[in-house]
C-alpha cells in the first residue's frame, strides 16, 4: 500500500449508528486519527475527510424532519465515538455543492452498462422482478402469462430496460456515480470500506481512469481500498442477513445508545445452535460465528482466536463474554452521545466549521475539473 495522504469515507444519516457500523466503519476512522499522530512525529502529513452523506439517503423517500434529526444524531455519535473535529474534517456532504456538480459531470461519461452490472442494483432489480412475477401468478395462476417478464433462469436477468425497472427510482441506479464523485472530488488516496463496497470502489477507479483518458489529463488519482479488519456483523436474529437499522426487528441489532440491560437482552436472545463447545464457522454456525465476530472486533483479534480462547465455553458463557465486551465499549459512548445531543448548537458549530474546510478543498479541485471539461466553476 502506498503512503496514506488523504482519506475519504462516508456514512449515511440513519440516526445513531448500530454496532455493525461502529465495528465495520467508525472504529477504523478513529484508529486512522491515532495513526496520524505517528505520521506527524515522522514529519509526514495525512488528511482525513469523513462525510455524512445525506444525498445518498434520498434514494429512498425520507421524512425531512426525520432526516435532519438523524443527521444531527449521526454527527453526535461520530464525535462521541472519538472522531476529533480538530484532526478530521467531519462534514455534511450536502453542504458542499461540488459533490453534486462532479456527480453530473461523471454521469455524463458513465456507460449505462457499467451501472447495470452493479451488484446492489441487480439485487434491487431482482427483488422487483420476483415481486412482479408473484403478483402475476396470483392474478393468473402459476401457469399464467409472465406478461413480458424474463424467466428467472439465471441466463437473462432483468436489466434497466426491463419491466422490473419501471417503478424503481433513478437514484438507486445512478448513486454509484455520486459515490465516485464523493471520493474523487477530494483526490482521496485511500478509502476505508467493508467488503460490500469493494465493487463501488472498483467502479470509482474505473471511472477515474475513464475520465483521465477521455480528457487526456491526469486529473484524478487512483484511490486505494482499505479493507476493514472486522468481519461483517450480521443480524442477531437472522445471522444470514447483515445487521441493519432498517430491519423491523429491534432484537436484530444493537444501537450505540442501547442501555446495558437492552444489550444484555438482545445478546441473550441472539440466534445460536445446539452444537457443544465454541468454534468459528460462518457457514455451519452463523449465529455463534456472528457473536465471535462481535467479540473479536471489540478485542482487535481474529474471530478464530476468539473461538480458541472460548473453545470450552457453552453458548450461555459465550453470550456473557460478548455482553461484557459490548457493554464495556458502548456504555461511555452512549453517555457521551446523550450529552452531545443536549448541546446541538455545539454539533452544528463543528459541522459548519468543518464544512468550510471541505468546501475549500472541494472547490479548488472542482475548478480544475471544470476547466478540464470546458465549463465555468
Amino acid at each position: 500500500m502506498t503512503a496514506i495522504k488523504r482519506v475519504f469515507s462516508g456514512i449515511q444519516p440513519t440516526g445513531v449508528p448500530q454496532l455493525g457500523n461502529y465495528l465495520g466503519c467508525i472504529r477504523n476512522w478513529v484508529s486512522l486519527q491515532k495513526d496520524e499522530d505517528g505520521n506527524k512525529a515522522t514529519g509526514t502529513s495525512r488528511e482525513l475527510f469523513y462525510s455524512i452523506v445525506g444525498l445518498h439517503s434520498l434514494t429512498v423517500p425520507r421524512d425531512p424532519e426525520s432526516l435532519r434529526r438523524n443527521t444531527v444524531e449521526a454527527a453526535a455519535a461520530l464525535v462521541a465515538c472519538g472522531i476529533d473535529p480538530a484532526r478530521s474534517v467531519l462534514f455534511r456532504q450536502s453542504a458542499v455543492p461540488a459533490h453534486s456538480q462532479l456527480s453530473w459531470v461523471l454521469a455524463c461519461i458513465t456507460p449505462v452498462g457499467w451501472l447495470n452490472r452493479m451488484t446492489q442494483w441487480k439485487s434491487k432489480l431482482q427483488q422487483q422482478h420476483t415481486k412482479q412475477q408473484q403478483q402475476q401468478q396470483q392474478q393468473h395462476g402459476a401457469a399464467g402469462s409472465h406478461g413480458g417478464l424474463v424467466a428467472d433462469n439465471g441466463i437473462n436477468m432483468p436489466n434497466v430496460g426491463s419491466a422490473a425497472a419501471k417503478n424503481l427510482l433513478t437514484g438507486l441506479f445512478t448513486y454509484p456515480v455520486l459515490m465516485a464523485a464523493d471520493v474523487l472530488l477530494y483526490n482521496a488516496t485511500h478509502v476505508p470500506v467493508g467488503e460490500d463496497q469493494v465493487q463501488h470502489m472498483e467502479f470509482t477507479r474505473d471511472l477515474a481512469m475513464h475520465f483521465n483518458k477521455q480528457y487526456k489529463r491526469r486529473v484524478f488519482v487512483m484511490p486505494e481500498i482499505m479493507m476493514s479488519a472486522t468481519m461483517r456483523i450480521m443480524s442477531l436474529q437472522d445471522p444470514q442477513r447483515k445487521m441493519s437499522k432498517s430491519d423491523p426487528a429491534e432484537l436484530s441489532r444493537i444501537t450505540l445508545t442501547d442501555t446495558d440491560d437492552q444489550i444484555r437482552l438482545k445478546i441473550k436472545k441472539a440466534s445460536t445452535d445446539s452444537i457443544r463447545e465454541i468454534s468459528y464457522d460462518p457457514e455451519l454456525r452463523p449465529g455463534v460465528s456472528n457473536l465471535l465476530a462481535i467479540y473479536a472486533g471489540l478485542k482487535d483479534i481474529h474471530p478464530t482466536a476468539a473461538a480458541q480462547s472460548m473453545a470450552s465455553f457453552n453458548n450461555r458463557q459465550l453470550k456473557e463474554a460478548v455482553v461484557e465486551a459490548v457493554v464495556s465499549e458502548l456504555s461511555p459512548i452512549r453517555q457521551e452521545i446523550v450529552r452531545l445531543l443536549g448541546d446541538q448548537g455545539y454539533i452544528e458549530k463543528i459541522l459548519c466549521e468543518n464544512e468550510a474546510k471541505a468546501r475549500d478543498v472541494a472547490q479548488a479541485n472542482w475548478k480544475i475539473i471544470a476547466e478540464c471539461v470546458g465549463i465555468e466553476a
